[in-house]
């Protein structure tokens, strides 16, 4: 993954805005940028990473160089596809917000019909690429992931606050695709790894969601922060996921795919994870959630690190 939007300082606004468009007419992105744009590329590399984990810890010892291809390929053209269509989706309520109303579409520097058969184009190949070439185990996963991701997790942000939750099932996929690609079967130890980035994405989101509360609420997306106001809920839930989150972190042990080492990092992290959320509960500063933000995205790469390293040893 209505209540009343907060009033927003209008001289900020403007004065980001006139900045803003210094910026647009010093340095307009040419096409080419645009379209890459469309792909979230820094998002879609965080889905690659999971994407490749999946895949190294299935098989850590022989992955043949042309199957890590094909998978990373299109497991890239997937996502980007899945991207630029939920960026087609929510054009008008991206222009509602000071930080993504430069994007493409509501920027009006691409328009919807190229931006949907760009995504379609995409995603069309990508599945083409898992199924012939890697296997259709693969290709159901990714599937299912750009399904979920556009057509429902998409259209509930502007509807509950539940999309977070329903959001969090796409985003926990990558991972699968790449177990999925190396195996050819969806087992256990995918679905562990499924269940640590679901829960890792709650904290991570509700963090980014209370540092932009007034964007969500000036496009009237119904966010926790956005229905209440004071943070309390926004604060308990982070606390909540983050606790969830240490042991099952700790489950990669039980189905073999790591060890003492893992363990031990795993807990230091998942301490630190609970620490921040547990101030961030106390006190819903920006500080806090900047904190908590930062924290989340170092986070997930550090423990995939030591659960890929200490693979080698098991």
């Amino acid at each position: 993954m209505k209540a009343t939007a907060p009033a927003a300082d209008v001289a900020p606004v403007d004065a980001f805005d006139a900045a803003q468009s210094v910026t647009t007419v010093v340095r307009t992105p040419t096409r080419s940028a645009d379209f890459l744009s469309l792909t979230k590329p820094r998002l879609n590399l965080l889905v690659l990473m999971t994407t490749l984990g999946g895949l190294y810890l299935a098989a850590p010892h022989d992955i043949p160089l042309l199957l890590l291809a094909h998978t990373l390929i299109g497991t890239a053209l997937v996502a980007g596809g899945a991207a630029a269509l939920n960026q087609v989706w929510e054009r008008d309520t991206d222009g509602l917000m000071r930080r993504t109303r430069r994007r493409p579409l509501p920027g009006g520097r691409l328009g919807m019909v190229e931006g949907t058969w760009f995504g379609i184009a995409l995603s069309v190949i990508g599945l083409l690429e898992l199924a012939s070439k890697v296997n259709l185990i693969s290709a159901l996963v990714a599937a299912a992931t750009l399904v979920s991701y556009i057509l429902v997790y998409t259209p509930l942000k502007t509807r509950t606050s539940m999309s977070t939750i329903v959001g969090a099932f796409p985003g926990a996929l990558p991972p699968v695709i790449g177990w999925a690609a190396a195996t050819g079967q969806i087992a256990s130890p995918a679905l562990v790894l499924f269940g640590i980035v679901f829960l890792w994405q709650m904290p991570h989101f509700l963090a980014i969601a209370w540092l932009y509360r007034e964007d969500y609420a000036r496009a009237r997306i119904p966010l926790l922060p956005v229905l209440e106001p004071d943070g309390r809920r926004t604060g308990r839930q982070a606390l909540l996921y983050a606790a969830v989150l240490w042991p099952v972190s700790l489950m990669p042990v039980i189905v073999g795919l790591g060890a003492a080492m893992y363990a031990s990092i795993a807990t230091v992290l998942g301490f630190g994870f609970i620490a921040l959320a547990a101030a961030f509960a106390r006190d819903r500063s920006v500080a806090t959630a900047r904190r908590l933000f930062l924290f989340s995205i170092t986070y997930l790469p550090l423990l995939w690190a030591a659960l890929v390293v200490d693979r080698l040893w098991v």
